[in-house]
């Protein structure tokens, strides 16, 4: 497996003008990647993103708990279950499930585009899409937001669940 380092794709336009700016996506993909590569560099001893696995992935997003700006309470926490607490509480800050899945997305995507295939991508895995699942489920509770699967609509346009 051979994995680009970063090369830029060569710029092949008629004029000498430069190349256009990457989007907002695709420059925080790219600090993403670049963000989950140092993350591997650090590693004791340090991980190649061709041996990444899941549980280094996993391992990321716990790491990034400690960067997070959202209060989830604990269970034991008088504010459990309030999505507007009236008071401050010690309740640990925490990644938001939305940002995660959006980072997810993101690495997701780059790992691919830097040469990985997407059977072994491990961004991709049940294993990662079951632990969001949990965050977004326990942050939901511990905020008071139900989340309730969508039910689809039947072919005449009304709802399933309307009988």
């Amino acid at each position: 497996m051979s994995f680009d380092r970063g090369k830029e794709p060569a710029y092949h336009g008629s004029s000498g003008d430069p190349p256009p700016s990457p989007s907002r996506y695709e420059s925080q993909k790219r600090r993403d990647w670049n963000t989950f590569g140092q993350y591997l560099r650090n590693q004791r001893p340090p991980v190649h993103i061709s041996h990444c696995n899941s549980h280094q992935v996993l391992e990321f997003l716990r790491y990034l708990d400690q960067f997070g700006k959202t209060k989830v309470h604990l269970q034991g926490c008088i504010f459990y279950g309030h999505p507007e607490p009236p008071a401050p509480c010690a309740c640990p800050l925490r990644q938001a499930w939305g940002s995660l899945d959006s980072l997810i997305g993101r690495l997701r995507a780059a790992y691919e585009e830097n040469g990985g295939s997407p059977e072994s991508n491990p961004f991709a895995t049940s294993v990662i899409r079951v632990y969001l699942r949990e965050v977004k489920e326990c942050q939901a509770k511990a905020r008071g937001i139900p989340y309730k699967k969508k039910k689809k609509a039947t072919k005449g346009g009304e709802d399933s669940s309307s009988t």
